[in-house]
Parts: structure tokens; sequence; C-alpha cells
């Protein structure tokens, strides 16, 4: 609804399952650490146990029909889901990842800690454009139908009502994971609350009304209109400009009903699952140590701190001072 159909879809939505098809009796190995690349250690992991992209991944399709040459993103995270799922070792080096770490991101230097949200940034869009492939000149719906944008990309609409003559105007874009505020909220509920709360435009942050033909006081107001598979939060915990860090709690919960932030808040719930929560600790983005809490395919909690891997509790996993969330439909 207000969206353009997309011209042509790259990846049959049918074949996206979300549920494990392999289930296991453990966690995967763990990943070494080569000097400050835990924040990708982290990352590969929430990525490793993301069911619908790890069964992708694992049937290996993706390599057997892949034509690229040089650098495909997708090509090495099967190679790495694949090894880290069947190692016969507790740990292993995510060597194939390593190899490209300038190709993920060609600002990330090797042996500086980088910030693990970048990181995800750049791998998912690295995944994207190798799903793209040569057909980068689609439509932006029809990009979004890569198996990569139907399992974490969803929609936000943007509407902008204006006070004089009550016009309203909606614009779209992609997303692959919401980033939110946390200052004024204790818990993912609020963050996601003042996120879809309406925002007064007026004085120098006027609105230009193409009905009133001048500049307007007015409302403007996020909502997800298309929700993802995966939906993936960011709490903005680092300040942009001194790096410092909000360290105080941010609960969320093991189940997030995503209804009443969406552009039709009436209607069936929208029920998603948390699968992996990655953390930092220490006291700003220029230092500390990152590490994550994944949800094996056999239904256990794991701590996943580099090389270690070891069973927790849900409980132990909705305690902590989250960066990223990770929950899934």
């Amino acid at each position: 609804e207000g969206m353009a159909p997309p011209q042509r879809i790259l990846f049959p939505p049918e074949k996206i399952c979300m549920v494990w098809q392999q289930r296991q009796s453990g966690a995967g190995a763990g990943l070494f650490n080569v000097g400050n690349t835990c924040f990708l250690n982290a990352v590969l992991q929430c990525l490793t146990y993301t069911p619908p992209l790890a069964n992708y991944l694992l049937s290996r399709e993706h390599s057997q029909a892949c034509h690229q040459t040089g650098f495909c993103m997708m090509c090495i995270m099967e190679a790495h889901v694949n090894k880290v799922l069947h190692s016969p070792v507790s740990a292993i080096l995510p060597l194939a990842v390593l190899r490209v770490f300038r190709c993920i991101g060609e600002h990330f230097q090797p042996g500086r800690e980088e910030d693990a949200h970048d990181f995800l940034c750049c791998t998912v869009n690295a995944m994207q454009r190798a799903c793209l492939g040569a057909s980068s000149d689609l439509d932006l719906s029809s990009q979004s139908t890569t198996i990569v944008y139907q399992i974490f990309g969803g929609f936000l609409r943007s509407r902008v009502t204006c006070f004089s003559c009550k016009a309203i105007s909606d614009s779209y874009e992609a997303f692959l994971d919401v980033p939110l505020d946390i200052k004024a909220a204790s818990s993912l509920t609020e963050a996601l609350q003042d996120f879809v709360t309406p925002e007064h435009l007026d004085g120098e942050n006027c609105f230009k009304c193409n009905k009133c033909k001048k500049n307007v006081a007015a409302s403007k107001r996020f909502t997800v209109h298309c929700a993802p598979k995966v939906l993936t939060v960011c709490l903005k915990r680092f300040d942009c400009f001194t790096g410092g860090k909000i360290n105080k709690v941010v609960e969320y919960p093991e189940y997030l009903d995503l209804r009443p932030y969406m552009s039709q808040a009436e209607g069936e719930p929208l029920h998603y699952s948390l699968y992996a929560v990655l953390v930092h600790s220490g006291v700003s983005c220029h230092g500390g140590h990152y590490f994550c809490y994944t949800k094996a395919s056999n239904g256990l909690w794991y701590q996943m701190d580099d090389e270690s891997v070891e069973l927790r509790c849900i409980d132990t996993a909705l305690r902590q001072q989250a960066y990223l969330l990770f929950y899934a439909r």
C-alpha cells in the first residue's frame, strides 16, 4: 500500500524458512580473537544463529549458482557458517572473513577496535551487493527482494501532516535495522514508543507544503510500514561526538509485539522472539569488549565470548547491557 510493486522477484519468499531445518545437539565453534577482533566475532556469531540466513547458507545454494569473480560476501558467509556449525573443534579462526576485512568496509583497519553496529551494517550491505550481482540497476522495490533484504529489510513510512490544510505527505525508506534513542527510555518498548511519537515541525524546522505552497507548521511521524522477518535493533549507547557511552539498563523482552509501532496499528499481533543479544562492556566506543548471547538450534542460550562458548539461561541473556538486539518473527 502506497509503494510500487517490484518488477522482478530475485528470491522466492516461500523458500525462506524461519525455523531451523538442521537441529544440532549443541552450539557451534567459538571464534579466536586475533587482536581487537571481538566486534567481528560477536557480529558473526549473531548472524550465524539467524535461522533463515543459516538455513540458506547451510544448503550451499548460493555458491552452487554464484558467478561472481572476486569478492562475494555471500560465498564467504556460507563458508564461515558451515565451518562454525559443523566444526569438530571448540574454536576456529574466522579466516575467510578476516581475509576480506577491508572489502567489507574500506574504512576498517586491521588491529583497531571497530564499532560492532558499523561492522554489522557493512557486512549485511556487502551480502546484499553479492545477491544483487549484475542486477543493481533494478528498481528499489525489486532490489528489496533478495534473500538478504527479505530477511533483514523492512520499510519505514514518514508521514508529514500539514497543520494548515491537513494535507498528508508520505515517503518510504528501506531499513536493515532500527536505531533507537535510549536517553529518555528505560525499556525497548518505551524507546519504540518514542520512535513513533509525532515530531512537531515549526520555526526554522518548518515544512514546505505542496498544497498550501508555503512553509507551514506540521507534524512528522515515523512508523514501521513493512515489518522485517528479522528485526535488528541498535540501542544508541554511543555519543557521535564524544564517543562517550550511555551505561544505563534498558530492559528488553524475550517476546515483542511490533504491531503498535506499525502504520497499520490495528490488527493481528506481530510477534517476534529474541534470538541474539550483542553486548558492549566498557566506558566508551573507543575501547572495551564485545561479546554476545545467542540461541542455538537446540533452543538453548549460549554466551559467546571469542573462543569461549558457555551454556547460559535465558534470564542471563535478558539482563545484559545490550547494544544490538536480534528478533525473529
